[in-house]
């Protein structure tokens, strides 16, 4: 089924469902919003509140190494280990006409990252994620399913250059991070489970309290460092960028909390390896979402606007990887902005673009639910075409990208770092200008406030 299926088909098949597990009826079934891979509804039954977690077609799930089978063992297992998992209680069938999925109780709390980063005390918070995933690190493999994937450094990296030539090969500041990546291969350690996307966005809280670890779709045994590097991207810290660790607090204070619940020693060698990766990782994933529409697998439009979010990570990748840079390179001043001039005559495309963008927020308080949330998405869109009509931004460039993979160019290249970090700037200004990182960045590359 595609992401057009209506709410009574679904509502019909998930009846099934909840009557094969001995429940009642679904009431006030509805879309929540968010959700980059599957989707989520949210309804009532029996007296408790429930949601229905689901891929957007069946297609969608071919390729994962498991099943929402699988999926939900894993949470099970969380759940009676003490996390704050959700707690299962069906997994769909095929008969029930509505896809790959499963239902789990709801849980207390928030997942938005900024009322989460609002909330009075985040430092108990960040020990209470820290405890959470330590206790996830100490799952038993005995009590998981057999098909739960170990990942593979080498394999993982070479991935994702594959991923990369799939995509075109032309993204320069990739190609950096795949050859760094290459080049700085840790060696294997005694894996744990990784939840694999244990992040704000995945976490709910209510009053400075961890209420809830949701998304273990990416499941993996790996390097706990992978986990804990994950939630410290620049992207899942939100608006706050001076807080390393999950936008909650300083990466010390993270560190400390999840060795004394685990009993392990961290390695910062590791961290920076798994921090670098997953930058890339999400990199292209974000580009692979433009395939995913293309492909008709999900016409959604979130998919083509996150796509254009690989400017976000490419930005990132660059401020984690320049301090390797000679000093004279990162010194080096940047080349000036390419911005054309206000434009004359007949409406640009940008102009065009930025006109159908303010009509639609005047339609905005006729939506609700994902009908708004899909609104707020296409205006971002508009504003991505606005933006970009007014800047020379493209700089997808096989040759460089090739030289740097195989190592004929670096940082060190007279000019090189300078180049990539105006593209960087410029790029991103166009794509998403509210991302906080780039105010940093270009504080830090230009002296600009």
């Amino acid at each position: 089924m595609g992401t057009d299926d209506s709410r009574s088909a679904i509502e019909r098949g998930l009846n099934e469902a909840l009557a094969r597990a001995g429940m009642g009826e679904a009431n006030g079934l509805a879309r929540l919003t968010g959700g980059a891979t599957m989707e989520s509804w949210r309804f009532a039954c029996d007296g408790a509140d429930y949601v229905l977690r689901r891929a957007p077609s069946l297609e969608f799930m071919e390729g994962r190494p498991y099943g929402h089978d699988s999926e939900a063992a894993i949470i099970g297992a969380a759940f009676e280990a003490g996390v704050t998992a959700p707690e299962v209680v069906l997994v769909l069938e095929p008969d029930d006409g509505i896809g790959s999925g499963f239902v789990m109780r709801a849980l207390p709390g928030t997942p938005d990252p900024r009322a989460i980063l609002a909330m009075d005390n985040p430092g108990q918070l960040l020990r209470e994620v820290a405890r959470d995933l330590a206790r996830i690190h100490a799952l038993e493999p005995a009590k998981l399913p057999e098909d739960v994937p170990e990942m593979d450094y080498v394999e993982a990296v070479e991935g994702l250059a594959e991923q990369f030539e799939e995509a075109g090969g032309d993204r320069p500041i990739i190609a950096l991070g795949l050859k760094w990546l290459r080049d700085n291969l840790p060696e294997r350690v005694e894996p744990v489970l990784n939840h694999g996307d244990y992040r704000l966005g995945n976490l709910l809280a209510e009053d400075s309290h961890l209420t809830g670890v949701l998304d273990w779709e990416l499941a993996h045994f790996g390097d706990r460092h992978e986990d804990l590097a994950f939630g410290c991207m620049a992207v899942w810290r939100f608006a706050r960028v001076d807080r390393p660790a999950l936008g909650l607090g300083s990466l010390e204070d993270y560190v400390e909390a999840y060795e004394a619940e685990s009993g392990v020693s961290l390695d910062a060698g590791r961290f920076r390896f798994w921090l670098i990766y997953r930058t890339v990782w999400w990199a292209l994933g974000c580009i692979r979402m433009a395939d995913f529409w293309r492909s008709g697998e999900d016409r959604m439009l979130e998919r083509v606007v996150i796509s254009r979010r690989t400017s976000e990570q490419e930005l990132d990748l660059l401020l984690l990887l320049e301090d390797d840079a000679p000093e004279e390179e990162q010194a080096r001043p940047l080349p000036p902005s390419d911005v054309k001039l206000d434009p004359l005559g007949e409406a640009s495309v940008g102009e065009i673009a930025e006109a159908i963008s303010e009509w639609l927020a005047t339609i905005k308080d006729r939506m609700e639910g994902h009908d708004r949330f899909q609104l707020a998405v296409a205006r971002n869109a508009l504003g991505m075409i606005s933006r970009g009509d007014r800047v020379d931004i493209e700089f997808a460039d096989d040759l460089l990208a090739q030289e740097l993979l195989d190592g004929e160019r670096s940082l060190a290249t007279p000019g090189l770092l300078a180049l990539l970090r105006r593209s960087a700037l410029d790029k991103l200004a166009a794509d998403v200008p509210k991302y906080p990182m780039l105010a940093l960045a270009r504080a830090k590359w230009t002296g600009e406030d």
